[in-house]
């Protein structure tokens, strides 16, 4: 990817969260028109660094695919839409898309994710547990060993791979249950609200003509 600054690939993470906050307005009365126009611009919106989809070097606009993954490499971030739903990438990270039966499936292969979903269920499945959500939003951090799991808004079901007939029902609204889930053991472990932010999930929520539930409501908005 060119090292130009004018190129939306190559926003450093400041400008990146700036595109989603500062301009929050300009940008949110665009996304809501195409949002309206069933026409939200879909694929790699905007990143920097070496960000790849189907093992190609992927550039402004190029699609994810059922059956193909998105991967950052060292140093580098991603957002990225599919459909209503808007995914930002951190580097080291590899998340790959599938369709079963019209129910999309996201596999949170590798590194750390913040998504935000539109309506209609979604099945998250990571190293470690199974995730259906419905319309919501969540950060993951996946590793074989653990996964972390923070529902920033909405309702979910955790399904740990230790323990299939053990589903936790969550429901949130501002990152009050983040959790983590160990691969040899059924419990699910409190944890603290870390390396994501309101304003990441403001940003996201904008990309797709949205805005988080938390949002205007004071003293709500301080992650």
């Amino acid at each position: 990817m060119t090292q130009n600054n004018r190129d939306p690939r190559r926003l450093t993470r400041r400008q990146l969260l700036l595109a989603g906050s500062a301009g929050i307005v300009g940008w949110s009365t665009m996304a809501s028109q195409a949002l309206a126009s069933h026409d939200i611009p879909q694929g790699l919106r905007r990143g920097f660094g070496d960000i790849r989809i189907g093992n190609k070097s992927a550039g402004a606009g190029d699609m994810l695919m059922p059956g193909e993954s998105i991967i950052t490499g060292p140093g580098a971030q991603a957002v990225v839409v599919v459909g209503a739903d808007a995914f930002l990438l951190r580097e080291n990270t590899r998340l790959q898309l599938e369709d079963n039966g019209g129910t999309r499936v996201l596999r949170y292969l590798s590194g750390k994710v913040l998504s935000v979903f539109g309506a209609g269920n979604k099945q998250l499945v990571t190293p470690t547990a199974t995730i259906g959500i419905r319309g919501t939003g969540c950060y993951i951090e996946a590793r074989p060993e653990r996964v972390y799991f923070c529902l920033c808004y909405g309702a979910a079901d955790v399904t740990p791979n230790a323990n299939p007939t053990m589903v936790k029902r969550m429901v949130t609204k501002h990152h009050e249950q983040p959790i983590t889930i160990d691969a040899n053991a059924s419990a699910m472990n409190a944890a603290d609200v870390i390396n994501h932010s309101d304003a990441e999930l403001i940003m996201l929520e904008e990309t797709v003509g949205r805005r988080p539930p938390f949002f205007g409501q004071p003293g709500l908005a301080r992650y």
